[in-house]
């Protein structure tokens, strides 16, 4: 009975304590009860957030904390965020920047190396923050990304800094908020908004660069296995498209091709290897290369591959091609039409005609129609190809 009423005193003392709110109950209570921490809402209101997107390949994060406006319009910029580097009278107490956000330290992480405004940022995480400036704002991606907000801001660990223009809005934004703006295959433009202000900055990524290391680090895994030969196709494809890392490329094109990797009785994967040849100055490599691909196409690839020699002003060498493939596929509609194309392009219309009019009637909506209109075409005495 007497540690109870001792235990009831407590209990008093503590309420008291409270209600006099003195901190120094702090100091009677047990350590683990010190440190026990419930989840809650954020200080202040201001929601952890985070945006990401890729450019390219290359991931971009960024986690922030959300300030509201709270009826401070106008009392934002230049006031509750100071110009340019501010003493905060704690932490390394030295002048610091805005922590872009609030709370904790905003953060941005880049999968690749970037591009920021044109200058180079190597891949990694960085602690993102602010000198407002009404003109010119001064962003900083620091190499300390762990420490709270700004108060241990240490221009030592500054990774890069770029300068920006600030632009003015005429739509309030009340919770500051990151966004993607602009986006291209390579870059886009990264907006800090809040209040009537937005402070963009442009990212951008080197596409090919990071799609090249993509491939060879997934050819170094599960998705190259035997039998795999479109996943080596495709990066050597890749090479040949746009004409880069071509060495390697073959390589690949090669890798593709043996039988470990199944592709050997590919069309595509000997059009790809002949591309690439044809891209290094190969050219009779690459000739050769298609005659081995022929056999292994259907008559859609095959006519293609005609088609693609007309193209490039070789109508006997085309001619072929289509002749091989009306013998392998007969009286379909597009080894008629290369048939038919062949014709024209060595100037017999009359024998072009034969087969443009066997083609008609095995087409269908718009083939139909072009079809039609060469038929007019060679019926006049005209090249049905031009």
């Amino acid at each position: 009975m007497k540690n109870s009423g001792k235990a009831c005193l407590m209990i008093i003392t503590l309420q008291f304590i409270l209600a006099a709110g003195l901190t120094s109950v702090l100091a009677l209570a047990p350590a683990a009860a010190v440190k026990a921490q419930l989840t809650s809402l954020p200080r202040g209101g201001n929601k952890r957030a985070t945006v990401s997107e890729q450019i390219g390949l290359t991931d971009v994060i960024i986690h922030y904390s959300r300030p509201g406006v709270k009826k401070r319009e106008g009392h934002i910029w230049g006031e509750l965020i100071p110009v340019g580097f501010s003493e905060l009278g704690y932490g390394l107490k030295k002048p610091a920047p805005w922590r872009a956000g609030a709370n904790e330290n905003t953060t941005i992480e880049f999968g690749t190396d970037v591009k920021v405004e044109g200058q180079d940022l190597p891949a990694g995480r960085y602690g993102f923050f602010v000198a407002y400036g009404p003109d010119e704002c001064t962003l900083i991606f620091s190499k300390n990304s762990t420490s709270w907000g700004n108060f241990f801001y240490d221009p030592a660990n500054d990774a890069l800094r770029v300068k920006v223009r600030p632009v003015k809005t005429d739509r309030s934004v009340e919770w500051l908020k990151y966004e993607f703006a602009d986006q291209t295959p390579s870059g886009a433009t990264i907006q800090l908004q809040w209040e009537k202000l937005m402070i963009p900055f442009k990212v951008e990524v080197d596409v090919v660069k990071t799609q090249i290391a993509s491939f060879r680090r997934e050819l170094m895994g599960d998705r190259a296995l035997p039998g795999s030969w479109q996943a080596w196709n495709q990066a050597a494809a890749y090479c040949a498209a746009n004409k880069v890392n071509l060495e390697e490329g073959l390589l690949w094109a090669d890798s593709s091709l043996s039988v470990t990797f199944g592709g050997n009785t590919s069309f595509t994967a000997w059009q790809t290897k002949a591309a690439i040849l044809d891209s290094l100055g190969r050219k009779a490599e690459a000739a050769d290369i298609m005659k081995k691909a022929i056999p292994f196409g259907n008559h859609i690839e095959i006519y293609v591959y005609g088609m693609s020699l007309l193209s490039a002003r070789q109508p006997k060498e085309a001619m072929e091609v289509f002749k091989f493939n009306y013998g392998k596929f007969p009286n379909t509609l597009f080894t008629n039409i290369g048939m038919a194309s062949g014709y024209s392009a060595l100037g017999d219309y009359k024998t072009a005609l034969t087969f443009a009019q066997k083609a008609l009637p095995q087409a269908k909506g718009g083939n139909k129609i072009e079809i039609q209109k060469n038929i007019r075409d060679l019926e006049n005495g005209k090249d049905m190809n031009d």
